[in-house]
């Protein structure tokens, strides 16, 4: 069974973040040029929160709020639910759709290690699928 470690090790352990008193415009700015779905919000090196997408659309635009002028702090989402790198891509799974999230900030204590998004999670267990196929296949053949 993968473990969230072994698919930030073939993913990487990049990571993008954002202060809290950033804008949200800059927020999104950052989001959309780096192709991301969300941020980190650090203070230093803290992990204070999450803002995503989803928060932008239901924080921001529903509001009439203005993405210039409000600070990132008043929309991200705190304490951030993470995970550890000994977990499984399943653990993983599980906790992205109990909390009906779709980014996860790997974490061991306080130390940010790199997150995986429901994508990543996805790409993995097809991965290992198609893995299982192919050596039940080359069995069977054989």
């Amino acid at each position: 069974m993968t473990i969230v470690d072994q698919l930030l090790r073939h993913k990487g352990h990049a990571v993008f973040s954002i202060a809290p008193e950033s804008s949200v415009f800059d927020a999104i700015r950052s989001m959309a040029d780096n192709h991301l779905g969300a941020l980190i919000v650090m203070e230093g090196s803290r992990v204070v929160g999450i803002v995503s997408e989803r928060d932008y659309a239901r924080k921001v635009v529903l509001q009439g709020r203005s993405s210039g002028d409000t600070p990132v702090r008043s929309i991200m989402t705190s304490p951030v639910i993470s995970i550890s790198p000994d977990a499984t891509v399943h653990d993983a799974m599980r906790i992205m759709t109990e909390r009906r999230i779709r980014h996860l900030p790997v974490m061991v204590g306080e130390r940010l290690e790199g997150v995986v998004s429901i994508g990543d999670l996805v790409r993995a267990v097809i991965e290992a699928q198609q893995a299982e196929i192919e050596t039940l296949q080359a069995y069977i053949h054989s």
